[in-house]
């Protein structure tokens, strides 16, 4: 059996439907039923339980879970950069995840977890997966600390040398439309320009950025999904791995590829940035992808453009989730 936590959100689905294409669809769903959007996931996938995310927690307590565990894949977590509630994301982010290792390596079961770009702070010190980095990381905002301690922690307690811990930057793709606020810019520009015909960045407030000029490494949610299964199929490699692309291209970038993809020509507004988040803001984001590359995977990746207009055009257009043609 596998164990898909968030199998119901965005990163959870996609990687459920493509162990679904491998044929492996003996698999447990932790989520929560809190979104229709999240119904819809879930009608394309073949699995064989769902479990609420706290009686799942609590089975695992108690030693109450049928079956012989294979794998877990952690990708259930709160996972808004805007969320204060720092008890709230201790007990989700870290004490959960603390539990899950616990006993994934209690039951010799592969552990694949999510961590986050935002424990990178504002990348003053790199964006280097290496463990020895932990100790100079500087998140932003609660939701980075949460994972960043978790990581910490792992590494710590030697856990590293035996589990796998995943930093994703920004992924966009089918599946995520349950994200509201943090939906990934290419769902909601696409929105955008369907209702007015533009598209609104945030201004700059950086004199080395122009506006829509701040950088992220964007990753297609499908070349983030085979980077994930590549350490399912590797079990011999551990340790903290960034998932991006390893290229910066800014919001203008983004912009531009949606109304290709769109085939409307563009227009952008550059509108305030919301002065809570000012201060909180990255204006550079871009993974080092060296240590999966000497890790063995070698896969292309697509570039912005062609992981937009795939987007777009397979799947927001028609309106197909990820396994449906409907």
């Amino acid at each position: 059996m596998i164990i898909v936590t968030g199998g119901a959100g965005f990163i959870g689905s996609a990687l459920v439907h493509e162990l679904n294409q491998r044929g492996l669809d003996d698999v447990l769903i932790v989520d929560i039923d809190d979104h229709p959007e999240k119904k819809k996931n879930l009608e394309s996938l073949t699995y064989s339980q769902f479990m609420d995310r706290d009686a799942f927690i609590a089975a695992v307590r108690e030693n109450r879970l049928p079956g012989n565990v294979d794998a877990i894949f952690h990708m259930g977590a709160c996972s808004s950069t805007t969320e204060t509630d720092e008890a709230f994301l201790r007990a989700n982010n870290l004490e959960y995840t603390r539990t899950l290792a616990h006993f994934a390596l209690d039951q010799g079961a592969r552990y694949i977890y999510a961590s986050s770009a935002a424990t990178y702070g504002n990348g003053e010190q790199g964006y280097t997966d290496d463990e020895a980095a932990l100790d100079t990381l500087q998140p932003l905002n609660p939701y980075g600390h949460s994972k960043h301690r978790f990581d910490v922690w792992a590494r710590d307690e030697g856990l590293l040398q035996q589990i796998v811990g995943l930093k994703y930057f920004n992924v966009f793709g089918p599946n995520e439309y349950h994200k509201e606020d943090m939906r990934s810019m290419v769902l909601k520009g696409h929105l955008q320009v369907k209702e007015t015909g533009r598209i609104r960045l945030f201004k700059s407030y950086r004199p080395e950025y122009a506006d829509g000029g701040q950088e992220r490494d964007f990753v297609y949610i499908k070349d983030a999904v085979a980077m994930t299964l590549f350490f399912y199929d590797h079990p011999e490699v551990n340790g903290l791995f960034n998932i991006g692309s390893g290229t910066a291209r800014n919001w203008n970038d983004l912009a531009r590829a949606i109304f290709d993809a769109m085939g409307e020509k563009p227009f952008i507004e550059y509108i305030d940035m919301p002065p809570s988040i000012r201060d909180q803001y990255q204006y550079h984001t871009c993974a080092d992808m060296r240590k999966i590359r000497e890790a063995g995977y070698n896969r292309s990746l697509s570039s912005l453009e062609e992981g937009v207009r795939d987007y777009i055009r397979q799947h927001l257009i028609p309106g197909h989730r990820l396994g449906t043609g409907a």
